[in-house]
């Protein structure tokens, strides 16, 4: 999604490399390029403004320190700005969600229809129903959570939160078109209460576009629940329009946050950066898949580190720790130390703990930009389907198989083909890269980073086969 912005921000940190320091010449240049990228991206008019008289008044003749190069310092005055454009200077808690009170504690969703409201509310409610989310920077307690939706107008959508809740195994309270909005909230509050629920998510209508009596009504709802939270639903791919929606929830509700959506698409990305400046409000949330487990925490300052191509490592260590079975990774870790063969059981073993982490595209946004490019600038949605592929070829295969892939021969290869429905040629490219991945496994047993490097083609085989050698 910010593709452009990261490669504008390399070209400027390349233009400036070998000059001694931010000159008020070079420096002009340079904000010109960052103008052109954010209009680009279309982040708003005044917001760019802003920005890059905040970045030239803090770059103006800072002298490059050590091994920094211009280009470098003015990337780290650009990182602080972008941090606190998009929240930083709220405090490190204030993207989180706010359930210090009597409970049930209610959330009201709010956002035009088609921003993603309802998936949200799943996404929001399998959150807190598992516990993975934080208050005061640690982990939060399992929450009891009921779900309802106020949507009395748009065909299906209370069938399609009631279809949310079940997947994600949360609570529904059930409502019909016949009733009116507030009378259903009232009646969901009431059970909540009753039956002692931690939260109240509350799904309401959305509009095609801003009206009066949809802003009379989420007014109303919010007079009636008194919400600790009120979330501002938004489409990335607004663009310059989400800056317009914004303004007008923002001046009917008190809102405490906003969820940003869509993430994953083609957007260019400046409703992340527009939204938060013209709401005043922190950015709680990102939606980067499809998928019920698409819901990420948003942390300005990593945002500020994946736009300038540094990555986000932390998110990457987070998802790793909540999803990957760490007793499996020792026995590995133990399995190659001591030499012992690596087979393919215990690849799809692996195959499988990668899977837990969620949706590739994803995972390899978050990759430092030199590591994106190792990575083969893979499309992520074919890495997903060499995946799929890979591990229909590995159950395909006998235990006995895995563990000697040797005895695989001709006879072998075209009933495990046929299994995984793909043609025979895919099971010996298989082969053939896991044999020269077993030889990098080898090396490590050994010792020693040079002879650690020469293998390096088994490395590739190995992205090759969890679905990273895939080009655009």
């Amino acid at each position: 999604m910010f593709d452009n912005l990261s490669n504008r921000f390399a070209k400027i940190t390349k233009t400036l490399r070998g000059q001694a320091r931010l000159t008020e010449a070079n420096t002009q240049e340079m904000l010109r390029e960052v103008r052109m990228a954010l209009l680009e991206a279309d982040v708003a008019l005044p917001v760019v403004r802003d920005f890059i008289q905040r970045v030239k008044e803090k770059a103006m003749g800072e002298e490059v320190v050590g091994s920094l190069t211009p280009g470098q310092a003015l990337i780290g005055v650009v990182d602080r700005e972008l941090t606190q454009l998009m929240g930083g200077d709220l405090g490190p808690f204030a993207g989180e969600l706010s359930l210090a009170t009597q409970p049930p504690a209610v959330i009201l969703m709010a956002g035009l229809q088609g921003a993603g409201k309802t998936t949200t509310t799943g996404k929001l409610a399998r959150i807190l129903s598992q516990g993975t989310f934080k208050q005061k920077g640690l982990p939060a307690t399992k929450k009891k959570v009921l779900l309802v939706s106020t949507d009395v107008y748009r065909p299906a959508a209370i069938d399609q939160l009631k279809t949310v809740a079940e997947q994600v195994s949360v609570d529904f309270f059930p409502s019909s078109p016949n009733e009116k909005p507030r009378d259903i909230a009232l009646s969901a509050l009431d059970y909540a209460k009753k039956h002692y629920y931690d939260v109240l998510i509350v799904d309401t209508a959305g509009r095609l576009g801003i009206d009066e009596a949809m802003m009379e009504e989420i007014a109303m709802l919010h007079r009636e629940l008194n919400p600790v939270e009120t979330l501002f639903v938004v489409d990335a791919m607004l663009g310059q329009d989400a800056v317009n929606v914004a303004k007008a929830f923002s001046d009917a509700l008190p809102l405490t946050g906003v969820v940003l959506t869509k993430l994953d698409g083609d957007a260019r990305g400046g409703a992340a950066l527009s939204v938060r400046q013209v709401t005043g409000k922190p950015l709680k949330f990102v939606g980067v898949s499809e998928k019920l487990d698409g819901l990420e925490p948003f942390y300005p300052d990593r945002m500020a580190q994946r736009i300038l191509g540094m990555g986000d490592i932390l998110s990457l260590v987070e998802e790793a720790q909540r999803n990957i079975d760490l007793k499996e990774a020792e026995k590995l870790a133990k399995k190659v130390k001591a030499g012992d063969k690596f087979d393919l059981n215990d690849f799809r073993d692996q195959l499988a703990q990668v899977k837990k982490m969620g949706d590739m595209g994803s995972l390899l946004e978050k990759l430092p930009g030199g590591l994106a490019q190792m990575a083969g600038k893979v499309n992520a949605e074919d890495a997903q389907k060499q995946m799929r592929r890979t591990e229909g070829i590995l159950n395909s295969m006998t235990h006995l198989e895995r563990s000697k892939p040797e005895l695989i021969k001709a006879s072998r290869k075209r009933r495990i083909a046929a299994g995984a429905g793909v043609p025979v040629q895919e099971v010996n490219k298989l082969l053939k890269q896991f044999e020269q991945m077993q030889s990098v496994m080898k090396q490590f047993k050994k010792g020693g980073m040079g002879k650690i490097m020469r293998a390096m083609g088994g490395m590739s085989a190995l992205k090759n086969m969890a679905g990273f050698g895939r080009r655009k």
